[in-house]
């Protein structure tokens, strides 16, 4: 791919090129009551407490897709006070690390919760969410073509349905006001985001997505040069017979179709040389967001924010949430 997918004056045009199923919210609805059916109450478990304080942080285990358990961390400041709450999500290979990796927005004044990616967490932060229940762990990734014959058995399904349930399990935790809940992530985790915030429209209030991953999925795949997009790509150089199955699972997690739903001001981040998540992707996925939105453009950016983004994201949160 070139550095430059596309001219800046056609990334303000481009629409996203993955046709959208027509079942899609009908699909989703019946996969999301599946999963609340299947949940059962969280458990909280105190972690550390003297290394942490004055802030407080919680072990999590909720019930995901299929009522799988996934971990997750809850920290907040001291007190007792309704906060409002960021859900962060992980980028891919990526698992929830460690508490004080987080603790950034707690300590102005902000709950967070950070959820673990099941079957990830092997590459470069450590994670505790098996893909399928009991009896495994992290693993190290590749999980791109995993269950890819079927929308129902993909592995995106999953974690999307795991994303959806963490919004809910904030909404009912102790110190939270369901009424400020928003979701934050990068690459995969911008992904997460956005599907959280479109599958949860109800719940979320501001959505962050940077660089977000799995967008426009069928121009992706095809023009994305180096992982994990070429994870499909090249699986599916070998599976010519697959390609049509696999093209039309992508349309069922193609966050630039669930984009669609979002009602929440929401915040995109694009770098314009960026090869592992191309910036048309991104503008897909932008330009299908029907609530108020706003995107920072990095111009010489990579797969990568400028860190005064995290400015950027705060002023958001301070004026959204």
């Amino acid at each position: 791919m070139p550095v430059v997918d596309m001219p800046e004056e056609d990334l303000l045009r481009h629409r996203v090129t993955t046709p959208e199923p027509d079942d899609l919210d009908e699909w989703w609805a019946a996969r999301l009551a599946e999963t609340s059916a299947a949940a059962s109450p969280p458990v909280l478990t105190p972690h550390e407490p003297d290394l942490y304080r004055p802030l407080v942080v919680h072990d999590v285990e909720f019930s995901g897709a299929h009522g799988h358990p996934v971990r997750g961390w809850y920290l907040r400041p001291a007190g007792d006070d309704p906060l409002p709450v960021v859900v962060t999500y992980i980028g891919y290979g990526g698992g929830r690390g460690v508490p004080a990796q987080h603790t950034l927005l707690p300590s102005l004044g902000f709950a967070q919760f950070v959820m673990d990616s099941r079957a990830q967490g092997g590459r470069w932060s450590v994670g505790a969410t098996a893909d399928a229940g009991p009896g495994t762990g992290p693993e190290h990734p590749g999980v791109m073509t995993r269950g890819i014959s079927s929308p129902e058995g993909y592995y995106y399904t999953r974690l999307f349905l795991d994303a959806a349930r963490a919004v809910d399990v904030v909404a009912e935790l102790p110190g939270v006001d369901p009424g400020r809940i928003a979701v934050t992530g990068g690459s995969q985790g911008g992904a997460l985001a956005l599907a959280a915030a479109a599958l949860r429209a109800d719940r979320v209030k501001v959505c962050h997505s940077d660089v977000p991953f799995l967008c426009d999925l069928h121009r992706a795949v095809r023009i994305g040069t180096t992982p994990p997009y070429t994870e499909i790509s090249d699986f599916l150089a070998q599976h010519d017979a697959l390609v049509p199955t696999a093209l039309n699972t992508l349309r069922y997690v193609d966050c630039a179709l669930l984009a669609r739903r979002i009602t929440a001001p929401t915040l995109f981040s694009v770098g314009l040389m960026d090869e592992t998540c191309p910036p048309s992707t991104v503008y897909a996925a932008y330009h299908e967001v029907r609530a108020p939105k706003e995107i920072t453009v990095s111009p010489f950016g990579k797969h990568t924010t400028p860190t005064s983004h995290l400015e950027t994201q705060l002023r958001h949160l301070r004026q959204h949430l």
